[in-house]
């Protein structure tokens, strides 16, 4: 009888299965390291996109912040926000007075930092080349603090307008508390401080004014009232800021506390009109040291 099963006893036969299984061992065992090494470069890429990812955004950080850091100083350099002379320190002011008369012109904005129109009335002030003095709420710098930084960012000026807003009278303690926490907030946001105060509403009397005077505040009235508030027809509106418009004028206009479409929309025709009677635009500073100047200059020639 024939025997057709294999014999392992042929040693020929044996080496043969012997490198054969080697080979297959070999050839599993490169394939596991191909595998490995593609799940390590893959799991490395991941690492290292998250690393990358991360570093990113470190630099990014680091970069805004040394910008931010590069506005202030050059805010400060420029006097943007602090720099007013100093007989105006506990003054009142409601329009510059200017011998002779000068056609330069202040326009501001109570009541912000506010979303979308804030940002809508910076957008028109930039392509207007126009520098504004924005008299900002405490409660509101805290809601929306990278508004404030814009609004110095592109060369604006930032004055007090308490933190709550408020009309009623207030003891010592509380016009204190209104006063002071929103400069210190403005400070710690943009590293400025400001020595310009406008009461809520031009209130006098409630205790807010005469905390601001001792602090030596100069407290900026205005002029001409857009009564913008209210929101009035544009064509009123505008007709409300000409109507008391003069040189060496302040101009009350608002950016928040409400809906301030109307404004936003009335602005640009506002700018125009004042440019085509012959105006420039200063900011309260700036309105504040030409006044200086210009008295200055008559105790000289006397």
């Amino acid at each position: 009888m024939i025997n057709n099963k294999p014999s392992l006893s042929n040693p020929g036969k044996l080496v043969g299965l012997l490198i054969l299984f080697g080979s297959f061992s070999l050839i599993l065992i490169i394939l596991n390291k191909i595998n490995l090494f593609k799940f390590q470069s893959k799991q490395t890429l991941n690492v290292n996109n998250i690393a990358a990812d991360v570093e990113t955004q470190q630099r990014v950080q680091e970069f805004k912040t040394t910008i931010l850091k590069s506005w202030q100083q050059e805010a400060q350099v420029k006097g943007f926000s602090d720099s007013i002379p100093s007989s105006f320190q506990g003054a009142i002011i409601e329009a510059a007075k200017l011998s002779p008369p000068q056609k330069i012109i202040a326009l501001t904005f109570d009541d912000g930092p506010w979303p979308e129109s804030t940002a809508e009335v910076l957008d028109i002030l930039k392509k207007n080349q126009i520098k504004g003095t924005f008299f900002v709420v405490g409660q509101n710098v805290k809601n929306y603090p990278n508004l404030l930084k814009q609004e110095i960012a592109e060369g604006h000026v930032i004055g007090n307008h308490t933190w709550h807003h408020w009309y009623q009278f207030l003891n010592p303690q509380a016009a204190a508390y209104e006063i002071d926490h929103t400069s210190d907030l403005i400070f710690q946001t943009t590293g400025l401080k400001t020595n310009l105060f406008r009461p809520p509403g031009g209130v006098m009397h409630n205790g807010v004014v005469d905390y601001a005077r001792n602090s030596k505040y100069a407290i900026i009235l205005w002029s001409s009232d857009s009564v913008d508030y209210s929101r009035p027809p544009v064509p009123k509106l505008i007709g409300n800021v000409f109507r008391e418009a003069k040189p060496g004028g302040i101009v009350l206009m608002h950016d928040g506390g409400g809906n301030r479409s109307k404004t936003v929309e009335a602005l640009p025709e506002i700018i125009a009109n004042f440019r085509n009677q012959g105006y420039r635009f200063v900011t309260i500073p700036e309105l504040l040291q030409i006044q200086d100047k210009s008295q200055k200059l008559i105790v000289k020639q006397k």
